[in-house]
């Protein structure tokens, strides 16, 4: 019997990888279209970790945005990815861009996250995945998707990146992608 667990989780990390790499090559599913570059930001308004409102549209324009949504507070990956964006922080000043970063948690989730870890950026509470689920990022298993958006001052989707199982990366493509373009 325990021979026969091992064969089925190795199945299913195979199947969850194997959905991985065919999104991470851009292929889409057939009921939500993942936002492209040059597309326009969709109108949202979601609460902060201090309980207050964010419209996206007071950002839009004065900054570039860089918005990116990740499973879950306190995991393993999702905390890599929140302290390397922490220690690279100046970096995103720097270069004019605001992060935020959003999953379905709570208020007080993200709140506890953001003080455990000192992270001086907006975490916003998606209940439900609806912003999720405008941008088109795309679940894995039990897992909703990574990905991170750089928005443009144009409200225009300038650069994207999806990768669920490498969170730092995320830090180095999207930093990389602010020192070397003009994100307009």
């Amino acid at each position: 019997m325990n021979k026969l667990l091992k064969m089925t989780l190795i199945a299913w990390v195979a199947v969850g990888t194997a959905i991985a790499c065919a999104q991470e090559d851009g292929k889409k599913s057939n009921h939500m279209e993942t936002l492209e570059i040059g597309d326009q930001v969709p109108h949202f308004v979601l609460k902060d970790q201090n309980g207050r409102d964010v419209d996206i549209a007071d950002y839009m324009g004065k900054k570039k945005l860089v918005i990116y949504f990740y499973p879950k507070d306190e995991s393993p990956g999702c905390t890599k990815q929140a302290c390397a964006i922490r220690d690279h922080f100046t970096d995103y000043t720097d270069a004019g861009a605001l992060v935020i970063g959003i999953n379905s948690g709570s208020v007080a989730s993200h709140k506890a996250f953001a003080e455990n870890h000192g992270l001086h950026f907006m975490l916003l509470s998606d209940p439900g995945n609806r912003v999720l689920k405008l941008f088109g990022v795309k679940n894995v298993l039990f897992l909703t998707g990574r990905e991170t958006f750089v928005v443009g001052l144009d409200g225009k989707i300038a650069f994207r990146y999806r990768a669920l199982m490498n969170a730092t990366a995320h830090n180095d493509k999207v930093l990389e992608f602010l020192k070397t373009s003009d994100a307009r």
